[in-house]
């Protein structure tokens, strides 16, 4: 489902300490040399979390602006890509706060539901499609992520975090405001939610 190489990996070859240590030195050439390399990536992180273009590409911008007026205290515990990635999840979530285009959804409709005896009322069927097929089909990727789009914020975002962006639980709880348990809880209901939206393409023979 993901589009981006993951944090610390940026598909291009180059000094990372050298490039680090001009920027630290305040080389105008290694910004512009980080910036060149990282921002397609950053962007689809940010288009993840926001959804509009517009809003992506300013939440890059203050990320990285930040990120390089705080370039002398990074001490290379992490690459580079990985140190920027969370200032951009930073930025795009802040950003997406701000923004508060649309009143919290309820989930409840999207889970699962009980009868009599505890019976799952139209229990889920195994699907034809596997998670290689979905990640190596565009159509279904596309369909994956209009899914996710649909679910609440509060769980969209811990789902994006958790499954798409690799965040740890620690983290996106941290990133969030929140506690690990929150995360835990959001991100099994997420689940359930999307194999719900899901579900009606993936059955067996749908697709």
């Amino acid at each position: 489902m993901a589009d981006a190489a993951p944090p610390g990996q940026s598909g291009m070859n180059f000094d990372e300490p050298a490039l680090l240590a001009r920027m630290q030195a305040g080389d105008d050439d290694a910004f512009e040399t980080c910036a060149r390399t990282f921002c397609g990536q950053m962007l689809l992180v940010a288009r993840r979390i926001l959804r509009n273009e517009e809003d992506a590409n300013d939440a890059v911008q203050d990320a990285f602006l930040s990120a390089f007026k705080g370039i002398s205290q990074f001490k290379g515990q992490a690459r580079l890509a990985t140190w920027l990635h969370r200032i951009v999840v930073n930025a795009a979530l802040s950003r997406l706060r701000r923004l508060q285009r649309r009143p919290e959804g309820s989930i409840e409709d999207l889970l699962p539901h009980f009868g009599d005896g505890e019976h799952q009322r139209d229990p889920p069927v195994p699907w034809q499609a596997t998670p290689e097929t979905i990640v190596e089909n565009r159509e279904t990727r596309d369909l994956v992520q209009r899914c996710i789009s649909q679910l609440p914020e509060n769980y969209r975002i811990v789902l994006l975090f958790r499954d798409i962006e690799g965040i740890g639980t620690e983290e996106t709880a941290e990133i969030i405001g929140t506690s690990t348990a929150v995360v835990k809880t959001r991100l099994h209901r997420a689940r359930q939610a999307l194999r719900t939206l899901l579900d009606p393409h993936f059955r067996r023979g749908n697709i």
